[in-house]
């Protein structure tokens, strides 16, 4: 390494813009849809109600939300789009290798300096000219390609966990439609026998003229021999919480804010003795559990935990949910409970609640009825499949998480020049 350079040397700030008729869900970035902790970007869910030109980007550009820095917002692009004015653009200068300079500022210190020269309180916004001094290693460009590879490497891996997850969800609530919403689960043999149509064994039941009845409940049909539950009637909550009888040395406290569409981020390690344990750390999780955030459902803090780790102990922001049948699984009740129409119907609920926020009592959630099969009706099939799906998707977690420590122990080591690549 020699020396370093003020990141004024290798970016400059786009001015381009592009017209609002050309933005898409698909193209377009707001501080809400770059994700935290460097977690890079989701689709958006709104775009810009106004008319006119926005600030654009192009594939290489990195894009970084200038609100509240120590969030750490930042995403490489692969795409041309637009943006909100809150997001800055960064185009990199061609002695540069664009993917070496993101991780540059992929780091922690990157934040750290926006944070010292943001201004404001409730809002803090960085300081454009501020920002430009953030150092960073003044590599030769053959070198920082070589740095970028071995990262970007890393980084396509965890991409690639990421599309197999988005992929095996869409099966789960594929899987669930087929059989509990259009009802074309496939006829067993001592259904179709029942049915005086052994022929029909394995073919889908309603399209093959399962018998149908009307339900007051849903108002619309359900096949005949299935009930309306109450997920009260099916499930336990908040059933392992720490008493004076428990004895921890150490905990791993997970917060709403951790958990999203699944993906649990981190967690906070406390030593009991000696740590200011948050008042919340009470649910204590098992193998198997449905964590449901009890403030905002549209904000999608939920997850099933297939591999708790030691001592996991849960926010009471979290509703703990856990079958009490042993033929409906919770993989099961848990692919309900993150249907839209679910959401949409406890975020209404939500939005109704007397708090200083959107919120949903645990009632709120065990009113909620699910049709099912009288008990007799075998599910241990379609309960395997969504296990399946959610241990890969754990397991494609975890490894990501692993990925993501040994970029994250490499990237300095990498950037100071204590390791080289050959």
């Amino acid at each position: 390494m020699r020396g370093v350079v003020q990141l004024k040397e290798a970016v400059n700030y786009s001015e381009d813009r592009i017209n609002i008729d050309s933005v898409t869900l698909e193209n377009f970035v707001t501080t809400d849809n770059l994700l935290q902790n460097k977690l890079g970007l989701t689709t958006a869910v709104n775009l810009p109600p106004q008319e006119g030109r926005l600030p654009s980007f192009n594939s290489d550009n990195i894009l970084v939300a200038n609100i509240r820095p120590y969030l750490k917002k930042i995403w490489f692009s692969n795409r041309n789009g637009g943006c909100s004015a809150d997001v800055l653009v960064f185009t990199v200068k061609n002695e540069y290798d664009p993917k070496f300079v993101y991780y540059g500022m992929y780091r922690d210190d990157f934040f750290n300096h926006m944070m010292r020269g943001a201004k404001g309180t409730k809002m803090p916004r960085g300081d454009k000219n501020q920002i430009m001094e953030f150092t960073l290693p003044n590599f030769k460009k053959s070198i920082q390609k070589k740095i970028s590879v071995v990262l970007s490497a890393l980084d396509a891996k965890i991409e690639l966990n990421n599309r197999i997850n988005v992929e095996l969800e869409a099966m789960a609530k594929t899987l669930y439609d087929y059989w509990f919403v259009q009802f074309d689960f496939p006829i067993s043999k001592e259904l179709a026998k029942a049915m005086g149509k052994p022929e029909l064994t394995d073919k889908p039941y309603k399209s093959s003229g399962g018998k149908m009845v009307y339900n007051e409940t849903l108002k619309r049909e359900i096949p005949e021999g299935w009930e309306m539950y109450s997920l009260s009637k099916l499930l336990r909550y908040n059933y392992n919480s720490i008493g004076k009888q428990d004895s921890y040395k150490i905990i791993n406290y997970l917060d709403t804010s951790s958990l999203t569409k699944n993906y649990l981020e981190n967690t906070q390690q406390f030593n009991v003795e000696n740590d200011k344990v948050p008042s919340r750390a009470k649910r204590i999780v098992s193998k198997n559990d449905i964590l449901y955030s009890t403030v905002r459902p549209n904000q999608f803090h939920y997850g099933i935990i297939k591999h708790p780790i030691k001592n996991l102990i849960a926010s009471t922001g979290f509703v703990q949910l856990n079958s009490k049948k042993d033929w409906v699984s919770n993989d099961l009740i848990y692919t309900f409970l993150t249907s839209s129409w679910v959401t949409e119907r406890l975020q209404q609920i939500a939005e109704l609640s007397v708090s200083s926020y959107p919120s949903i009592s645990p009632n709120d959630i065990l009113n909620l009825q699910i049709a099912l099969p009288k008990q007799e009706m075998n599910l241990d099939f379609i309960n395997s499949k969504f296990d399946m799906i959610y241990n890969m998707v754990s397991i494609n977690h975890s490894q990501n998480q692993q990925l993501s420590q040994l970029r994250d122990w490499l990237l300095p080591m990498l950037m100071n020049g204590q390791v080289t690549v050959k």
